[in-house]
């Protein structure tokens, strides 16, 4: 299975920017599907951002036109790219695949966006 790593969560003002990565123990298959989850306390975790199978993203409402998702190119980190940020937005982050069958969670990362 697969072991995943987040970084870059901070505290950042509102209208400030962050990047997360998610990096992989091993190269990703082609086929997996790779995704961004937020929580907050009290609260079910947020799909927010996917890339799919076949390449293409998809985004939360919450979050479209703000976030972008994507992976190097040799499949082995995957980011999310924050900008804009709003104090709604402050929660763990985690990053999620599903690889051949198999799925696995990051132990997440705190954006935490505040004056």
């Amino acid at each position: 299975q697969v072991q995943l790593v987040e970084s870059g969560g901070d505290l950042v003002q509102p209208g400030g920017s962050l990047r997360l990565s998610c990096t992989a123990s091993k190269s990703i298959g082609t086929g997996a599907i790779m995704s961004w989850y937020r929580q907050t306390t009290g609260k079910e975790r947020e799909l927010i951002a996917i890339i799919a199978a076949d390449g293409r993203t998809n985004y939360a409402l919450s979050v479209k036109g703000r976030f972008v998702t994507s992976t190097d190119n040799d499949r082995k980190e995957f980011y999310l790219q924050m900008t804009n940020l709003k104090p709604e937005d402050t929660a763990a982050y985690y990053c999620k695949i599903i690889d051949r069958g198999e799925a696995s969670w990051g132990q997440g990362t705190q954006v935490t966006v505040s004056s």
